[in-house]
């Protein structure tokens, strides 16, 4: 009949295989202490030269002898060189999932909670520029997430309804915003001449 190892126990920490599994099982029958310490102290070996580019990290070592503990099953007694603090069988609490509805996904929820807040913003130079610069990363956003649907008009109407209506841009100002991201390097120019 064939062993396979599906068949067998599972491994508490499968990346050391089951040989390695295995020597830590024969090492918890050694009666003689002197005999079993030696046995576990040749099985971190073993453990550290299968991972040889951890050798100069920093508490290698002492993670090497955790594992060997939990591969125990924490009931391996030899003089471990670290303290060995068995893992609570307590499991934390699930962390709550953020469960905010994104209307557009394309935009994310940053540039949502920022569309949000236009409306909030004092009339001015100041706003309408701010509006320029969250069309500006709407077009990048949707180009990212979409290029055939990047058109100027859907932005402008997603903005619109993102505000409630209260904030709106127009097709200028979409020009304006396209010809700023495809040609960063003109404004700069023209800031030269002017010099």
């Amino acid at each position: 009949m064939n062993d396979y190892n599906t068949k067998r126990r599972a491994l508490p920490l499968p990346e050391y295989g089951r040989s390695v599994q295995n020597m830590v099982d024969h090492c918890l029958t050694i009666e003689d202490r002197d005999e079993r310490q030696l046995c576990a102290e040749t099985i971190v070996q073993i453990m550290e030269g299968m991972f040889p580019q951890q050798k100069g990290v920093e508490d290698f070592r002492h993670k090497l002898w955790d594992h060997l503990a939990l591969m125990a099953d924490y009931k391996l007694d030899v003089d471990f060189p670290y303290e060995i603090v068995p893992r609570s069988e307590e499991k934390p609490e699930p962390l709550p999932y953020d469960t905010e509805v994104i209307r557009y996904r394309h935009y994310g929820k940053l540039l949502e909670r920022l569309i949000s807040k236009l409306p909030e913003y004092p009339e001015g130079d100041e706003k309408q520029e701010l509006v320029a610069q969250t069309l500006q990363q709407m077009k990048r956003s949707m180009a990212q997430w979409n290029t055939n649907t990047a058109s100027d008009q859907k932005i402008l109407d997603d903005l619109k309804n993102l505000t409630g209506g209260t904030v709106e841009g127009d097709l200028l100002m979409m020009a304006d915003v396209v010809d700023k991201a495809a040609h960063p390097a003109k404004k700069a120019n023209a800031k030269k001449k002017k010099k």
